[in-house]
């Protein structure tokens, strides 16, 4: 019994893990309707930049996510408002080429300045876990899982009770008449990428605390991405707490039952259900 509970306990710290990994997907994709296959690489990024920053300058991984998310924020702002932009009223296919074929050119990037080289970022904490009880709650894990959700009550709070907030959503309805409101679309849907970019750096940050950072492993991030945004439907950041925890839990029943190797044909069984059940995610969208 105690070893079940041990796992739901994995799950659910996982799970808080992911709610990072997915939040700026939500985002992009769900309240902006972009669909940024450029999210994992963006990931990884941030977590070679964190990376860097630990082992050339000292400065903790913690300390380092201002920083990072600072960086991330202004080279998705680039990135949106000087390429992403000319395609946004074009049909969809073209943002996924796009985004594609920048996916290709930063994983290069980042293969070029940092070699195929797996790394991971190992401060003390990475390796320590609290005891209560019988169960072991890893330190890096449950610090994830609090900014998981402070993250997404925040961004939920962000796009419903913030003027900025009223404006991206606006803007997201009908680009003609918040022009004529003297909003600029242009600038507002960069604000927004950025700050899913931001998010992806933090994400990045603890992803090399937890597991060992590559150059390759973007697709595999965006695919995890859209699985947990489509469990709670793709614009409602809240619910990405609900889709984030479920895939936990079930990685980690997976594991123990039936191995390792499984888990993401569990992942991915559970997207084909809910696209056949529920297109618009478990728990439906926010209005």
């Amino acid at each position: 019994m105690n070893l079940l509970i041990q796992i739901f306990i994995n799950g659910i710290l996982q799970g808080g893990f992911y709610i990072i990994i997915a939040l700026g997907l939500a985002l992009t994709w769900g309240i902006l309707n972009i669909p940024n296959l450029t999210h994992g690489t963006f990931i990884v990024l941030g977590g070679y930049i964190t990376w860097y920053l630990y082992n050339n300058f000292n400065i903790d991984p913690l300390l380092n996510l201002p920083i990072v998310a600072l960086i991330m924020f202004i080279l998705g702002y680039i990135i949106q408002r000087l390429l992403i932009n000319f395609v946004i009223k074009a049909p969809k296919f073209n943002t996924l080429l796009l985004t594609f074929g920048l996916d290709m050119l930063l994983t290069n990037i980042i293969q070029l300045i940092f070699l195929t080289n797996s790394y991971i970022i190992n401060p003390i904490y990475a390796s320590k876990s609290i005891t209560f009880g019988d169960f072991l709650f890893p330190e890096i894990k449950l610090i994830a899982f609090f900014i998981g959700i402070f993250l997404a009550i925040g961004m939920w709070f962000f796009l419903l009770y913030t003027k900025l907030g009223y404006s991206i959503r606006a803007t997201s309805q009908n680009k003609i008449i918040v022009r004529f409101c003297g909003i600029n679309p242009g600038h507002l849907y960069a604000i927004t990428f950025a700050i899913s970019s931001a998010i992806s750096g933090i994400a990045g940050a603890f992803y090399g605390m937890i597991f060992q950072i590559n150059p390759y492993i973007g697709p595999m991030l965006t695919t995890k991405s859209f699985i947990i945004s489509s469990i709670g439907g793709l614009n409602n950041p809240i619910n990405i707490i609900f889709g984030a925890i479920l895939l936990g839990i079930v990685e980690s029943l997976t594991t123990l039952y039936i191995g390792p190797t499984f888990t993401d044909l569990f992942s991915f069984s559970i997207l084909v259900l809910i696209f056949f059940f529920r297109p618009n995610g478990l728990m439906g969208k926010v209005r």
